[in-house]
């Protein structure tokens, strides 16, 4: 069980939902996190059941970021919108620096999302439980 994180600037919001909708038989069965609006919106589409972090701008970026520095984060899709200038700047470059730090795979676009999700599919990402094996508290 894989914990996975949904992340998706407003003019993204939709091409996410999308996306997790055509993906949702190979999210279930594992831990789901998302920002506000990003979570509800796919949650009203699916049948999935995502934890819910506050919107990006408010700290949802921040808190899957605390995750992340953690290494309780296996994977995370984040759907920037690279025309947009994003208010909360810093955070996203923070969130993406600490996965770097910790070896976390990130997808920034729809394309390497897919590339993930297929892996994931595939048990491509099973040497992540070695991470959680050695963390107390952390159950499969």
């Amino acid at each position: 069980m894989m914990d996975i994180a949904f992340i998706a600037h407003d003019r993204k919001k939709d091409e996410m939902v999308n996306f997790v909708t055509a993906y949702e038989k190979v999210f279930q069965g594992h831990r789901l996190y998302s920002t506000g609006t990003t979570g509800m919106r796919i949650m009203e589409k699916t049948g999935l059941n995502i934890h819910r972090f506050m919107s990006g701008p408010l700290g949802g970026d921040q808190q899957i970021g605390a995750l992340v520095a953690q290494n309780e984060m296996d994977l995370i899709i984040f759907l920037r919108d690279p025309l947009m200038a994003q208010p909360h700047e810093p955070d996203i470059i923070a969130l993406l620096r600490l996965c770097d730090v910790q070896g976390i795979p990130v997808a920034t676009n729809i394309a390497t999302a897919e590339i993930l999700v297929k892996a994931l599919d595939r048990g491509d990402f099973a040497w992540r439980e070695l991470v959680h094996k050695y963390k107390p508290g952390i159950e499969e």
